[in-house]
């Protein structure tokens, strides 16, 4: 049986659990792990966008600087999982199915919207969910609501810096 690893996200606003899905993303967690996770990629990284809905980290350090990532990975967006309230999906370019590098997102409705509907287009064919939330969405919601401003990287960035801390393996 496939062991799910589990990931802790210790970020300025609190700590964040996540189990990932690597029976149905196995491309995406080994992606997320050996080429950002393991290398400690998104140590003193930032949330650079957040909205109700949705906090996205993971490509910016805390200069505002965007960091250089590893090789694009083929999008899992069709395994079935959908981006439901508390789960951690890979974030990508909107107009390239198979872009996704380091960055990712949470959650924070149930945005079905960014579920695979088709391979027919990039539009259709979603963003791939890699792992759900086992605790600390009460820190991904306290996040939600800090205010945000416009920059040259993102129209809702945090007024002051949300920053991710360090992202560690704890159950492998």
């Amino acid at each position: 049986p496939i062991v799910n690893p589990v990931v802790i996200f210790r970020t300025s606003h609190g700590e964040i659990t996540v189990e990932l899905d690597a029976k149905n993303a196995p491309i995406t967690v080994d992606n997320f792990l050996a080429n950002y996770v393991d290398r400690g990629f998104y140590n003193d990284t930032i949330f650079h966008y957040v909205e109700s809905g949705m906090i996205v980290g993971g490509g910016y350090n805390t200069e505002h600087e965007l960091k250089e990532t590893r090789a694009p990975i083929r999008c899992e967006a069709d395994n079935g999982s959908s981006n439901q309230r508390g789960t951690l999906a890979m974030a990508r370019a909107p107009d390239y199915v198979h872009s996704a590098t380091s960055q990712f997102f949470f959650n924070l409705t149930d945005n079905s919207s960014f579920d695979h509907q088709s391979a027919e287009s990039a539009e259709t064919y979603g963003y791939c969910v890699f792992g759900k939330v086992t605790g600390g969405m009460a820190v991904l919601d306290k996040i939600a609501g800090v205010a945000t401003s416009e920059s040259e990287i993102s129209p809702k960035i945090p007024a002051e810096p949300v920053v991710i801390r360090t992202v560690e393996v704890i159950k492998q």
